[in-house]
């Protein structure tokens, strides 16, 4: 579904992604693992078309490179990033409202599913996005991007400061997502989500990608944790 070829990344002069390649199949979750600064980050800016990048960037076999970030999320790629940005003089409701894709449409997914999987919003729906919680904006702004009907979904370090409950939760999403077909491109720093959810963990170190395999394996290799993960 999504497949990247020699990805080559720059901000300026500084060389950040070097030939980096992977693909994410349909209903699969790929975790993309490793340290700050490692390249996890601008990877999905790449493929989103936020950050310059040479190579290839392919989606269900068009090329995605050298598009604008809006006809790459009208292409079916959702993305989730890191800091939120949730309109936050709006309601919880009129941010899931301007998360779809076509107001004419009826997706695949309702208010209905985003209540259904998070109660707290449906309890919060009149509420200014503003003043909830983190984790409450973590799961609005979870729920706005599949309001768009999106194929697959990267997610930049959805549990930061998040709760173990809310973890919880998030991780029930995505296995929601894995249930539906939805495929998921998962970036982060904690290892127990990610060998929790994942079919394929990725790791990552100075722009490359230094080791792939399941979830069993990385268990189980010491040496790739050691070099790339643990602080």
């Amino acid at each position: 579904m999504l497949e990247l070829r020699d990805v080559h990344a720059y901000y300026g002069k500084s060389h950040v992604l070097h030939g980096v390649q992977f693909s994410v199949g349909t209903g699969e979750i790929v975790a993309l693992l490793g340290r700050n600064g490692s390249g996890r980050s601008t990877t999905v800016k790449t493929i989103m078309g936020l950050v310059h990048g040479t190579g290839e960037v392919n989606w269900q076999g068009q090329p995605l490179l050298g598009l604008p970030a809006f006809e790459i999320a009208h292409r079916g790629i959702g993305y989730v990033p890191e800091n939120r940005d949730i309109f936050p003089t709006l309601t919880v409701h009129q941010n899931l409202l301007l998360g779809q894709k076509s107001a004419r449409r009826k997706g695949s997914w309702g208010f209905d599913d985003m209540y259904g999987m998070f109660p707290r919003l449906k309890e919060r729906q009149h509420t200014e996005a503003g003043v909830l919680s983190g984790g409450e904006q973590q799961m609005l702004t979870l729920c706005r991007t599949l309001m768009g009907d999106p194929e697959l979904i990267m997610i930049d370090e959805p549990t930061e400061g998040l709760a173990p409950k809310i973890v919880e939760l998030v991780a029930e999403y995505l296995r929601e997502l894995k249930r539906r077909g939805i495929g998921v491109l998962l970036v982060e720093q904690k290892l127990t989500i990610a060998l929790e959810v994942a079919d394929r963990c990725l790791v990552m170190g100075h722009g490359q990608i230094v080791f792939e395999g399941t979830p069993a394996r990385l268990r189980a290799d010491a040496t790739i944790r050691k070099e790339w993960l643990e602080v």
